[in-house]
């Protein structure tokens, strides 16, 4: 296929594209923020953003991917659920093709995050494997037998909604849920248990950003718990355990080669990730207790990687089919 092709990750916060080559290294990078947008907005927003990545790198462009936060009909490629955007009866790819004069390609972000891993990454060379992205939500994706697994309805793998605590918070969005894992392990719960530990713990790093008026993000705490705050620490490893606890039942379920964790909340790295482990051992069979749980190669980029890899070979797969 001749051309570059740009990735984009669409979260539920923020958007970022880049003209990804061959190497998977990221070129002409552009950032803009979706939370809060109407649906005309934020396509208007994704529209501009990849125009910036065009205009940058001055190179033809071939296809453009999108990882969204969203199910897609894989037959009518309409998104039939978004969680934290206004997305829904959208046929996305369609839409953003006719915008840019391009092929776009769209799918799940979790999927399309675990199809740079597989490809290019830390679950590279496995026939099974499990992702799962940490950001606003919690994405999930899945390899069975090789494939990414997409089910009938293109609903498979929604791992961030399984639910591991029956009288848990409610999940946000449009989840009817309480107790997802989501609602317990996502950054937006990193944050909303760094403030309940603030309130609690005022001498602590988290109660003096409190007392200052600062914001707790997500960033944040993970600086402060690099910092060794030990109230930050707390929280990472209660979300840690969190995490570890969901990824135990996944294992259980479908014994994959390897868990990838990505999305942003992996910049806690093995803070989070040592308590996740920690706690899935302690809940995993004997045949699975040694599943690796390890952090994205490409960090809190796969998306962007992944949907410059969806991109290329869709792209290659009409070209051959023409």
């Amino acid at each position: 296929m001749r051309g570059g092709v740009i990735g984009v990750d669409l979260g539920g916060t923020k958007l970022r594209a880049g003209v990804v080559d061959d190497a998977a290294r990221i070129h002409h990078r552009t950032h803009r923020l979706a939370q809060g947008l109407d649906q005309p907005a934020l396509l208007a927003t994704a529209e501009a953003a990849v125009r910036e990545a065009l205009d940058a790198s001055g190179e033809e462009v071939s296809a453009v991917g999108f990882g969204i936060p969203a199910l897609i009909d894989p037959r009518r490629g309409i998104v039939t659920f978004c969680n934290h955007l206004p997305l829904d009866g959208l046929a996305f790819a369609d839409v953003m093709s006719e915008r840019l004069g391009l092929p776009v390609f769209a799918d799940n972000d979790a999927n399309v995050a675990l199809l740079a891993e597989h490809r290019l990454g830390a679950a590279q060379g496995t026939r099974s494997a499990l992702m799962l992205t940490l950001g606003t939500g919690i994405g999930g994706g899945l390899v069975l037998d090789g494939e990414l697994y997409r089910g009938p309805r293109g609903a498979g793998a929604e791992l961030g909604h399984i639910v591991v605590d029956l009288d848990g918070p409610p999940c946000p969005g449009k989840c009817p849920n309480h107790g997802c894992l989501e609602a317990l392990a996502s950054g937006t719960a990193l944050v909303a248990e760094a403030v309940r530990v603030a309130s609690l713990r005022p001498e602590s790093g988290l109660g003096r950003a409190v007392a200052a008026h600062e914001e707790l993000t997500g960033p944040r705490v993970s600086e402060l718990a690099h910092a060794g705050d030990a109230a930050a620490r707390e929280v990472v490893t209660v979300v840690g355990r969190r995490l570890g606890a969901g990824v135990a039942g996944l294992i259980n379920a479908f014994d994959p080669e390897v868990v990838v964790i990505g999305g942003g909340v992996i910049a806690l790295d093995e803070l989070l990730l040592a308590p996740a482990r920690e706690e899935a051992a302690a809940r995993l069979t004997a045949p699975v207790r040694g599943t690796p749980i390890v952090a994205a190669r490409f960090g809190d980029e796969a998306g962007m990687v992944g949907a410059a890899v969806l991109a290329r070979e869709s792209a290659a797969q009409r070209a051959a089919a023409a």
